[in-house]
């Protein structure tokens, strides 16, 4: 009986043990997210692919699109090669509204960046955020992941690009969150749904394959 009970007792505590390595990897996985629906969003200054700044702030009394991109990711290259994204741009991006793409992949950098907006034929710069910090900090999780900021710098809508992960549906059939965001904000309304899951591969933080 004592022997069941040290075994008993060890297997309590190995579980334990396991179970918080578990919890702890799952945290170093996770981006550490200070972004929130009605709250201001986090602030950033990021270089783009041609060296010229960009802060969320310089935006300030504009809708601000943000885009989580990597040319190298097959549901982000799926999106360029159907223009979803190119006509969305076309549709809304004027005086009061600008779309930035972000990159966080740690190993990219603004040649690649350059050359990729040519092949895909995309408009807005790209934002290189190599060390993941403007990332984590909004939590973005995949390629794509959208943001979208209204003009006081409240952050109105954050998840998925629109509902069709694979892209099976025709384009007219996809539940559109982030064109349906924007038409409702520029109408004076808010977002509905304001958040959604995310699709995409991985954001290739620093340690992330």
């Amino acid at each position: 009986m004592k022997n069941w009970t040290i075994l008993a007792a060890l297997l309590l505590v190995t579980g334990g043990l396991a179970a918080v390595a578990s919890a702890s990897d799952e945290a170093a996985e996770a981006p550490a997210a200070t972004a929130a629906i009605g709250q201001p969003a986090p602030a950033f200054t990021l270089t783009d692919e041609t060296g010229t700044e960009h802060s969320l702030e310089q935006y300030r009394g504009r809708i601000v699109v943000l885009e989580w991109t990597n040319p190298e990711c097959p549901f982000v290259v799926r999106h360029y090669n159907e223009r979803t994204m190119h006509d969305l741009i076309g549709e809304h991006v004027g005086d009061d509204l600008v779309w930035l793409s972000i990159d966080s992949s740690h190993h990219r950098n603004a040649e690649m960046a350059t050359a990729d907006k040519a092949r895909f034929e995309m408009t807005p710069p790209v934002l290189l955020d190599t060390d993941g910090t403007v990332g984590r900090a909004y939590g973005a999780r995949t390629t794509p992941h959208m943001y979208i900021i209204d003009a006081e710098g409240v952050l109105r809508y954050m998840g998925g690009f629109d509902d069709d992960a694979r892209g099976r549906q025709d384009r007219a059939d996809r539940t559109q969150y982030t064109r349906d965001a924007i038409v409702a904000m520029r109408a004076g309304n808010m977002p509905d749904p304001s958040s959604t899951t995310p699709y995409g591969c991985t954001v290739k933080y620093e340690g992330v394959q």
